[in-house]
């Protein structure tokens, strides 16, 4: 039975569905088969010849070595969109804390000292207020699960949407509702959006995406929420725009330093995804990644690997974790060939570099057929299951 190790503390119901799964969840294990984790920072981590899969329960995979883990032919998955319906709950409550001054009004609030508190109220109340959404614009860049719903919610708000996604995939554009306009480019979603809303994912290319040039094309008052990752904005360039008004607020997720005090900030200590449903569905989907990757070998929702799904038939399973390189698949069916095995179902995909195959085969291979794959140069991993 393959064991798992779970270095954070993990909703009840993901490690259930461990055992439902035919896992055997090891605390004590040193060369685990499967990481379960949330946080734990693995980049000083020296991963056994055993482990073959590392699942997060989250989003993010800033703490695994996921460039080192696919060196060593390991799967890292993350858990995208079963923390959806959380991060549309935030983004909704930020829209109106970029409108109204709530977070400000609620302090003034409560330090009142008035023998008349209501009199008082209603004397200082103008000093907080700020526009409806209904009727305005939100471009939204990034329609992945969580900017799907938000936009979709948005429009039963009363607000026009528009959505900028170059990467959108179809199961995305079929969660939209009819009423969200697609931009073609960034410019057009500056040029229109009373509100912004970035969720994309962290790269090189989108780290610090919303800089000066960005602002610069953006609508004067123009109002940003940010709750997918800290370094997408610039912070020198907001705390400038917000100083000469272009930009109104800005609502950002990631406290930090450089934004500590700075006015017309509004930082959310990282709720994003911090509800008890979240969690418990975030570990449900990373239990079930283990899963049917290392029972079947099918890797939805890996990060460093290509999206492979197949239906098993035969006898066993041949997986190879390999360099994306003319003539691999060649060499790895003409090998098993030579054995006199049977093919009766494959898949090849790659991703960027790296490649990987799967292939059902009709009767029992002999070990060195495995041991022989995993000797060509270009092969990071063969598991046999």
């Amino acid at each position: 039975m393959f064991e798992i190790k779970t270095l954070n503390k993990i909703a009840q119901t993901g490690l259930e569905q461990l055992a439902e799964n035919g896992l055997m969840l090891n605390n004590d294990a040193l060369d685990p088969d499967g990481l379960l984790v949330r946080s734990a920072k693995l980049h000083d981590w020296e991963f056994g010849p055993r482990l073959a899969a590392i699942a997060r329960a989250g989003v993010g995979t800033d703490n695994v070595p996921v460039a080192r883990c696919t060196e060593q032919g390991i799967a890292v998955f993350n858990s995208a969109g079963a923390n959806a319906e959380a991060v549309k709950e935030l983004a909704i409550c930020a829209l109106l804390l970029a409108s109204r001054d709530i977070v400000g009004g609620i302090k003034w609030a409560s330090g009142l000292n008035s023998e008349n508190v209501a009199a008082e109220v209603e004397k200082g109340k103008s000093a907080f207020v700020g526009p409806e959404i209904n009727g305005k614009t939100l471009g939204i860049i990034g329609l992945g699960s969580i900017g799907a719903l938000v936009a979709n919610a948005a429009t039963h708000l009363g607000m026009k949407v528009w959505g900028y996604d170059p990467y959108m995939s179809v199961d995305a554009a079929w969660r939209l509702r009819a009423a969200v306009q697609h931009a073609r480019d960034l410019d057009t979603v500056y040029r229109n959006a009373d509100y912004i809303l970035v969720q994309v994912t962290s790269t090189p290319e989108t780290r610090g995406m919303i800089n000066a040039a960005a602002i610069s094309k953006m609508k004067p008052g123009v109002r940003i929420i940010n709750i997918a990752r800290g370094e997408l904005v610039d912070n020198d360039a907001i705390r400038s725009a917000l100083s000469v008004g272009k930009v109104a607020r800005y609502v950002t997720d990631f406290p930090c330093n450089a934004l500590q005090g700075v006015e017309g900030v509004v930082a959310i200590p990282h709720l994003g995804a911090s509800t008890p449903e979240s969690e418990e569905k975030c570990a449900v989907m990373a239990a079930q990644e283990l899963a049917d990757y290392l029972h079947n070998g099918n890797t939805k929702n890996s990060v460093n690997l290509p999206d492979v799904w197949l239906a098993r038939v035969g006898k066993q399973r041949l997986c190879v974790i390999h360099r994306n390189v003319p003539g691999m698949l060649n060499r790895i069916l003409d090998l098993v060939a030579s054995e006199n095995i049977n093919v009766e179902h494959m898949i090849n995909k790659a991703r960027g570099d790296v490649a990987y195959t799967v292939l059902d085969v009709g009767e029992s291979m002999p070990a060195e057929v495995g041991a022989r794959i995993q000797a060509m140069s270009e092969v990071m991993r063969v598991r046999v299951i």
